[in-house]
């Protein structure tokens, strides 16, 4: 059953990490990985969320390995963040690659503690 699971959410995953990133990216020009820095931050944001949920003891076990296993893991992709910042910095733009990097690291940090303070605010 988990890795049912883990397959479900991870297609999905992978579908909403593509549409949203080519929607996202289509709408900005520039080289900037717009795209990619949304889908690690949406992911970041529910995984927070359902870490607090956990953290209650109201969340069942299923839904954790649906949707943080399987869609936050093929929905955020930290290896194309990091190919990202490499081709940014061997195409010298430098500013966009410390960018990527700064951005991406706090704001998913942000993500996730805003969606544990939003799991701990909620009846449970």
């Amino acid at each position: 059953m988990t890795v049912l699971l883990v397959s479900v959410g991870g297609a999905g995953g992978a579908v909403l990490r593509y549409l949203i990133d080519r929607r996202v990216q289509r709408s900005h020009d520039s080289a900037f990985p717009w795209g990619t820095l949304t889908v690690n931050v949406l992911g970041s944001a529910l995984l927070g969320l359902l870490a607090g949920w956990a953290l209650t003891g109201a969340e069942p076990g299923a839904l954790h390995t649906l949707l943080g296993t399987g869609l936050c893991g093929a929905l955020t992709t930290f290896s194309t963040f990091g190919y990202e910042t490499v081709r940014l910095l061997t195409e010298r733009a430098r500013l966009y690659a410390v960018a990527n990097v700064a951005v991406t690291v706090l704001a998913g940090f942000g993500a996730a503690a805003t969606g544990l303070l939003i799991a701990s605010a909620l009846p449970g």
